[in-house]
């Protein structure tokens, strides 16, 4: 963690035009997750005192979704988007008083890892600003680094730089760390007088070697300062966040079948040895522990599975989904807000939903917890060791008990004692060569239609 407390600036006021939008830019997915949260979720490395999110176009939806994914952040509104130094200067009043450091970051750059946040909180130790760079065969329109030996002299914008400039490939990424409030004071003489017309944040660094201060750049891999501007950009951002997802877990244990196929939330986590098929999805928060198997066509999101498990193919768990240790969910079949007990067994054409399955337990072909009335969810508990019918509704509220039956094509309403027997069929009558005068009747009509 950084030696000095430390507060985030989170930039996400920009309106995205080039996304062609009605979702304001940081809230477009990658890996089941805004951009702003990959972003936010990174800065957790230096374990920040206070985050401030500063907020524009779509701001109540900004607001609103990043508060689902966490509870403490300050947010601050730039009601007219002036430059990059003016969104930062937003945060000067909710950060009045800090003493700490200040580092920038931006919700629609997701890719700046917690290492390299380290490694710019220990180049703080002895430099007043630091700067993230990257090296770039290709520059084109971003801000270069201007460096005198190990001292960062400026940054210049594109726009505004000259062909010796220009030539130069150390580029700027837009995170800057600083103590806080000389960030701010800073801010206070950046002027506009450039081909935009804005403050620019970068201006800070030549004002600060103007004060004496001392100035460097730490340097990472230009994909971690991949911006996103574009749904073609986007995309190529879901496919490197893929693709390292996938490297991940086969460095730490994983088997995947078809890596290619295989689609990660950004907090998916799988234990050593898990087993996972081809064309297996997962959701926003789903643990898979060690050992267990995850066959193809599978999707997953909020749920819980436990070593020795089997899901699948085809088969989906949804939030809620507790499997315990040598649980089976088998194919086309639904498991939402249930636990699946230690050996429990719904292996084909079944739906279990706001329900509890004991241990040992086996749920037949086709069954179904009947658990919405229309208006209110009900729960379904089905005891240890009981063996249920194929084509059995389970009318919920209901318990079936301990070692207890249900016949096939039972509907159960009534709750079922351990180990007793349900049957609610309807008695089964033959009509001697009905079918036949059936069949021939309606086809003597169809001919007459036709006719």
């Amino acid at each position: 963690m950084s030696s000095k407390p430390v507060a985030l600036i989170l930039l996400a006021a920009g309106q995205g035009s080039r996304m062609n939008s009605d979702l304001p830019k940081v809230l477009h997915q990658i890996g089941s997750a805004p951009l702003a949260v990959h972003a936010l979720r990174a800065a957790t490395a230096l374990e920040p005192e206070k985050t401030v999110v500063v907020t524009g176009h779509g701001a109540d939806k900004v607001e609103a979704t990043l508060s689902k994914h966490y509870d403490d952040l300050i947010f601050a509104r730039q009601t007219e988007q002036n430059g990059t130094a003016h969104a930062v200067d937003q945060a000067r009043s909710a950060l009045e008083g800090f003493a700490g450091d200040a580092v920038v970051l931006y919700g629609d750059t997701p890719f700046v890892s917690g290492d390299t946040l380290q490694h710019m909180a220990d180049a703080r130790k002895t430099a007043d600003v630091v700067v993230l760079g990257f090296k770039a065969d290709k520059p084109g329109r971003y801000g270069r680094l201007i460096t005198n030996g190990a001292s960062l002299e400026k940054i210049v914008e594109a726009k505004d730089a000259t062909a010796e400039q220009l030539a130069v490939k150390l580029c700027n990424s837009g995170v800057i760390m600083c103590q806080s409030q000389t960030l701010f004071e800073l801010i206070s003489e950046v002027q506009n007088n450039n081909a935009t017309g804005e403050f620019y944040l970068t201006d800070i660094v030549g004002l600060a070697r103007e004060r004496g201060l001392t100035a460097v750049a730490v340097t990472c891999d230009e994909a971690e300062t991949l911006g996103i501007n574009t749904r073609e950009e986007l995309a190529a951002a879901e496919r490197t966040f893929q693709t390292r997802m996938r490297a991940e877990a086969m460095e730490t244990g994983v088997s995947l079948a078809d890596p290619d196929s295989t689609f990660f939330a950004y907090d998916t986590v799988l234990g050593r040895d898990a087993m996972i098929g081809p064309n297996v999805v997962f959701g926003p928060d789903v643990t898979v522990e060690s050992g267990a198997e995850i066959k193809a066509f599978c999707h997953l999101e909020g749920c819980h599975v436990s070593q020795g498990s089997v899901v699948g193919p085809f088969a989906r768990l949804r939030p809620g989904a507790e499997l315990e240790e040598g649980a089976k969910v088998g194919n086309f079949v639904e498991i939402k807000n249930a636990t699946l007990a230690e050996g429990a067994k719904v292996n084909h054409l079944s739906y279990v939903g706001d329900a509890h399955v004991g241990a040992g337990a086996n749920i037949g072909a086709g069954t179904i917890t009947c658990n919405y009335d229309g208006v209110f969810k009900h729960r379904t508990t089905i005891g240890a060791g009981a063996f249920i019918g194929s084509n059995t509704l389970l009318i919920a509220p209901v318990d079936v008990g301990a070692d207890a039956m249900t016949g096939s094509g039972t509907v159960v309403t009534e709750d079922v004692p351990d180990g007793d027997l349900a049957l609610s069929r309807v008695r089964q009558t033959n009509k001697a060569g009905f079918a036949r005068k059936l069949m021939q009747m309606l086809r003597a009509k169809k001919m007459k239609k036709d006719a």
